[in-house]
């Protein structure tokens, strides 16, 4: 994916800082304008709507699940704990993106992006467990990664290192693997 102009990369960081705080829904394409000293038409030079700039700021982290995804799917044989880990990685590289999916969910869902997070979730399941994994496994694999990704955004103050840690811990007892 190409990288995004000095503009549109100021555009996008501004409006995640916006959308953070007070959700898409409330924050105009004119706040943002006025907020970086351009016209609205020069932010709409740049992203024809809200929604194609909300897509533009959640696209790398969808690119990166896809290919993290594909990679493990690739694989000859699954290590449990090494996809757990890398699931860990990538959400809490992506924490701010996540945040803003959680708190922006009706937008998301006009997106489709939570049919493709859903679809996201029965591939690491099966990941796990095989193509038709039981209703028990499903759900020890719902819990793991559902938390895994609640984790990342919920203890923003604890070090990397020490959330890691515990996060893949919980995970593995959730999975009934030895830490």
């Amino acid at each position: 994916m190409p990288r995004p102009s000095d503009t549109k990369q100021r555009i996008q960081d501004v409006a995640r800082e916006l959308f953070a705080r007070q959700g898409v829904q409330r924050t105009s394409l004119q706040e943002i304008a006025d907020r970086l000293g351009i016209t609205k038409p020069a932010l709409y030079y740049h992203f024809s709507s809200r929604e194609e700039l909300v897509r533009s700021i959640v696209a790398p982290m969808i690119d990166d699940e896809e290919a993290f995804l594909t990679e493990q799917e690739a694989r000859p044989e699954v290590d449990p704990r090494a996809l757990l880990a890398g699931y860990f990685d990538f959400h809490y590289r992506h924490r701010a993106e996540v945040l803003l999916m959680l708190s922006e969910l009706t937008t998301l869902a006009d997106l489709g992006l939570i049919d493709l997070v859903m679809a996201w979730r029965r591939r690491l399941a099966a990941l796990l467990y095989g193509p038709e994994p039981t209703l028990a496994q499903a759900t020890r694999a719902a819990f793991a990664f559902g938390g895994i990704q609640d984790c990342t955004i919920q203890f923003p103050d604890t070090p990397a290192a020490d959330l890691r840690r515990a996060t893949l811990d919980a995970a593995y007892a959730a999975l009934g693997l030895e830490p």
